[in-house]
């Protein structure tokens, strides 16, 4: 299987690489393709809701690195959603990416990609991730995806705390899964 891991944290090496890595390590293991892209480091422009794109119809008008980004999506089998807790949701990076998935809604959606959420918070209430577990359940429903698994990261503020939780084992684990 071909695997993109759509990193969403603008730091590249911090607690969210961190379960990006030990996913793909697991998931190679498993002899799957893995490819890895720092969405924080991409050129991608929020959405203007333009709808000249009419919703998958066309492509999308701006120019900017979204493009290879859906290329790449739509090539892959499964597609892993990575990102730090920021105010209880996605990073606005990641965000950003997902908005501009409209020009190509149909697409995804006829693929039926697995998809799988890998997500870090420094807080450890149990109530912590439920707005993101929430937005990621919308986005397999709408985008007719088969989750396969979420590893959420409690008490992951830095890599040294997430190294010392089980959160990197358990990604290493849900790749291999695959």
């Amino acid at each position: 299987m071909n695997i993109v891991i759509l990193q969403g944290s603008p730091n590249r090496d911090g607690s969210t690489a961190i379960l990006c890595e030990e996913f793909a390590r697991g998931a190679r293991q498993a002899g799957h393709a893995v490819e890895r892209i720092d969405v924080a480091q991409a050129d991608v422009r929020p959405c203007t809701g333009c709808v000249a794109c009419g919703y998958g119809a066309r492509p999308c008008v701006q120019r900017d690195g979204m493009a290879a980004i859906l290329e790449k999506i739509l090539a892959a089998d499964v597609m892993a959603l990575a990102t730090p807790l920021y105010y209880y949701g996605m990073s606005a990076q990641l965000k950003a990416v997902i908005d501009r998935f409209c020009s190509e809604n149909p697409a995804i959606t006829a693929r039926r990609l697995r998809s799988v959420l890998l997500a870090v918070a420094w807080n450890t209430d149990s109530w912590t991730f439920n707005a993101l577990a929430a937005h990621y359940d919308t986005l397999v429903r709408y985008l007719d995806l088969c989750d396969c698994g979420r590893v959420l990261g409690y008490g992951c503020g830095t890599p040294s705390m997430t190294r010392a939780t089980d959160a990197p084992q358990r990604a290493f684990e849900l790749g291999c899964s695959l």
